[in-house]
Formats: C-alpha cells, sequence, structure tokens
C-alpha cells in the first residue's frame, strides 16, 4: 500500500449549492469555431456546516464554452445570500466531459446520468464580507458537481 504524501490536503465539506439553470442561449458557432451558452441561476439553495443561504435569483450564471472534444469549460459568476443576510460573490472555473459519446448526448439533452459517467469539477473564489464569512476569501475549495435534469448540485469543499 502507498504511503500518503506528507503535504496531500485534507478536505473538509463545507456545504452543497443546488442551482436551478435558466433554458441556455447560445452563440454557435462562435467565431472561434466553438459553443458558447449563457445560462441564468434561476433560484438556488446553499446547505452544509459551514454556510446556509440562498442563491440570489437571476444575480448571474454559467458562460460555459463547449469544445469540438465535448468538454465544458465553465465560467460560472452569481451571488448568494447567507442565512444571516450577507451577500456573498462567487465566481466558478472547472470542465465536465462525459466518458463516452452516448453519455454526452444524455447530457447534451438535459436527460439524467449517473454521476459515475461523467467528469465535473469546479475551482470556486469567494468575495466574502469582514465577518463571520470573510474564511471564504481565506481558503482554497475544490466542488465536485452533479448534472441533474434543469439543474446542478455542487459539493464544495474547503482545502485544509
Amino acid at each position: 500500500m502507498a504511503e500518503e504524501h506528507p503535504f496531500a490536503p485534507r478536505l473538509e465539506h463545507a456545504f452543497t449549492i443546488s442551482i436551478e439553470l435558466s433554458a441556455p442561449y447560445w452563440v454557435t458557432p462562435s467565431v472561434r469555431g466553438e459553443t458558447r451558452a449563457a445560462i441564468y441561476a434561476k433560484s438556488g439553495t446553499v446547505e452544509g456546516p459551514r454556510l446556509t443561504g440562498k442563491v440570489i435569483p437571476m444575480s448571474g450564471g454559467d458562460f460555459p464554452l463547449s469544445r469540438e472534444s465535448g468538454v465544458i469549460d465553465f465560467d460560472a459568476r452569481y451571488l448568494i445570500e447567507a442565512s444571516d443576510g450577507a451577500i456573498i460573490y462567487l465566481e466558478n472555473r472547472g470542465y465536465r466531459w462525459a466518458r463516452d459519446e452516448g453519455i454526452s448526448e444524455k447530457l447534451r439533452n438535459n436527460q439524467a446520468v449517473s454521476f459515475d459517467d461523467y467528469y465535473m469539477r469546479v475551482t470556486p473564489k469567494f468575495d466574502a464580507p469582514a465577518g463571520p464569512h470573510e474564511w471564504m476569501s481565506k481558503h482554497v475549495f475544490v466542488g465536485v458537481a452533479e448534472k441533474i435534469p434543469g439543474a446542478n448540485r455542487i459539493h464544495y469543499f474547503v482545502v485544509l
């Protein structure tokens, strides 16, 4: 059995964001030959041991670039309102790709697929106000996302 590296990061689940998404708007094909979309955050909830609240409706969204290879390059930005009323800005970058073309087709058609059939990870940054949520602006996070029809559910882990 391999020994764990002494600098291997430890992760702690901080919260999960469930986002209901709008219908997409498409720029296809873009001048780059790829497809760009705009998908807005209609609503959402934030639940977890370190943060609870909601996604502020229509405060932003995702502007993903779909590569010819099938890789989706995420660029999402929106606002969260913590349960204490604090407003927190979220910027997510990441990737989604399917393990085979049949799964890619289901994802494109907004159909349910098994979590094991695709890779969907994000690296968020938060701009939080001073006070009880400023820890979010001082830590690195990793998000593991689930694609569900009409929505995304992202489980955020703080790197300790």
